[in-house]
């Protein structure tokens, strides 16, 4: 065990002072009331940038369901992802700590077991535990069978460590290492499971933690279902300022289904909460709406698909929570920004539980209940060694506030963008001489974040080499795809077995 479990002894002695029949009635319902902490249904999308909702102002996209729910929760307008690709913020948002404190900066590693995760905690303060859908920290190969051990406390299971194929979506059911496929569009098939398992443990004594990792709208864009494109012409899409001409007609066909694929998932994603109204749990669940990273979808000259860099197209992210006696606060905005390792320790603070030591993240709990518009903070985004795609793009350390993003790289400062006043992040404002006070500032506030956490901010060969990591020559990235053979089996390729990499040594 990873951590201890606690005895509710408060039972004990409430029950103990009981005089007569009526009161003691009175008392067992209070003891239930107390006792039981909320559920928490997270829903992490992948790919979806803050901008791309109908809430957000998007005058394109219809996510009618996400929009009711943003009237009816906190709505942190900032968030950010700390490192825009996906396994390095599930890494982060499972263990409340920053990528360079885990080693966890590239995709395709495996999170070691002596890390404390979201789900262990949570077991072990009496909830059932839930996942469904990509999970992508097991390192193993994409679609390999991720037995118990390596789930990091999550019990019941329908999962893949990592897949695109939207409309034959394979996993694995709980304990049986057979592949198998999602018989529908994925959104709706991992929705349809998890409300059947919500139903079913509506009036457990325990709470359940439940994670839905929906892998949309993450490309490929062009398998989201007709209906949902046909809502879509290219030529009428809105292009940001941003975009250079030459990648306009790209974008717009990458939007249409880069949009239905939004469409469909809000559409997915308002059957959970409907469900959760249908079984009288809001005002006892916890439910978030987020996504892992954005996309920069031609924005600066980037070609869509790409993240990884600090500009708001790829770190911004939507971030909506819900909670129990929510009340005068829904559709109350935040506009101070949130990180992801500030996620788990403000769900713990949000459940009353103490946040372990070793989490980095800020407990941000009191400001989801008293939302004020106008609270600033500091929230830190890196990549410590871009790959793939992005493999000659510079390491960055970056702080955005509710105003300004700053960002550094090795050679110095890079970015530094008022974001109020350019939205587009179009004017670099480093070293105007009337900003020069500020530029300072900002430039504290970084070495400060930096120093909170030890980041050594070193280059990219620095952290390579620091833990042992080797990318293929070709590709700059982990070597998944020498494990998979498509049924859950590792395999070998020629000569060479594929090496499972980690921050930490692999335990036989």
């Amino acid at each position: 065990m990873k951590i201890a479990k606690r005895c509710g002894t408060i039972i004990v002695l409430l029950f103990t002072i009981v005089g007569c029949k009526g009161e003691k009635r009175e008392v067992e319902t209070l003891v239930s009331q107390v006792s039981r902490k909320p559920n928490i249904v997270y829903i992490l999308t992948d790919q979806w940038r803050g901008s791309a909702l109908g809430y957000a102002g998007n005058p394109d996209v219809k996510t009618p369901n996400l929009d009711a729910f943003a009237k009816s929760s906190v709505n942190f307008t900032n968030a950010v992802s700390v490192l825009p690709v996906c396994t390095p913020h599930r890494a982060s948002l499972l263990t409340g700590k920053y990528p360079t404190t885990t080693g966890m900066f590239l995709n395709d590693l495996y999170l070691p077991a002596e890390e404390l995760t979201m789900a262990e905690i949570y077991k072990a303060e009496g909830y059932n535990t839930a996942y469904w859908g990509k999970w992508h920290l097991d390192g193993h190969g994409r679609s390999s069978y991720i037995p118990k051990e390596r789930r990091q406390g999550f019990d019941y299971w329908k999962a893949l460590e990592c897949s695109h194929n939207y409309t034959e979506m394979p996993y694995y059911g709980n304990d049986n290492p057979e592949l198998k496929h999602w018989q529908e569009y994925s959104p709706f098939a991992i929705v349809k499971d998890a409300n059947a398992y919500i139903t079913k443990h509506a009036s457990d004594e325990k709470p359940f933690l439940a994670f839905l990792s929906i892998a949309t709208p993450h490309y490929p864009h062009n398998s989201a279902p007709n209906k949902y494109k046909e809502m879509y012409t290219p030529e009428a899409l809105t292009l940001g300022p941003n975009i250079p001409k030459e990648f306009e007609e790209k974008c717009r066909m990458e939007l249409q289904g880069y949009y239905a694929h939004a469409t469909a998932t809000d559409e997915a994603i308002g059957l959970v909460i409907n469900k959760l109204k249908e079984l009288n749990l809001m005002e006892n669940t916890i439910i978030v709406f987020s996504a892992d990273h954005g996309e920069m979808m031609g924005a600066h000259g980037v070609k869509p698909f790409v993240k990884q860099l600090a500009w708001d197209e790829s770190i911004r992210v939507p971030f909506l929570i819900s909670y129990p006696s929510i009340g005068k606060n829904k559709g109350t905005v935040v506009n101070a920004p949130l990180t992801t390792p500030d996620i788990l320790p403000s769900l713990l603070g949000l459940t009353n539980i103490e946040i372990p030591k070793g989490i980095e993240g800020e407990n941000l709990a009191e400001l989801i209940k008293n939302p004020d518009p106008n609270v600033d903070r500091v929230a830190l985004v890196m990549n410590p060694s871009p790959f793939g795609a992005n493999f000659n793009d510079q390491p960055y350390r970056a702080i955005k506030t509710k105003q300004y993003t700053y960002a550094r790289t090795p050679s110095g400062p890079s970015m530094f963008y008022d974001n109020i006043t350019d939205p587009f992040q179009q004017n670099n404002l480093l070293g105007k001489p009337e900003l020069s006070v500020i530029q300072k500032d900002l430039d504290s506030k970084l070495n400060s974040a930096l120093a909170q956490i030890n980041d050594e901010f070193g280059t990219s060969d620095f952290y390579l080499k620091k833990y042992n990591y080797v990318l293929d020559e070709k590709k700059k990235a982990i070597p998944f795809w020498g494990f998979n053979e498509g049924k859950g089996n590792l395999k070998n390729v020629g000569a060479t077995k594929p090496i499972v990499q980690s921050p930490k040594p692999l335990k036989d």
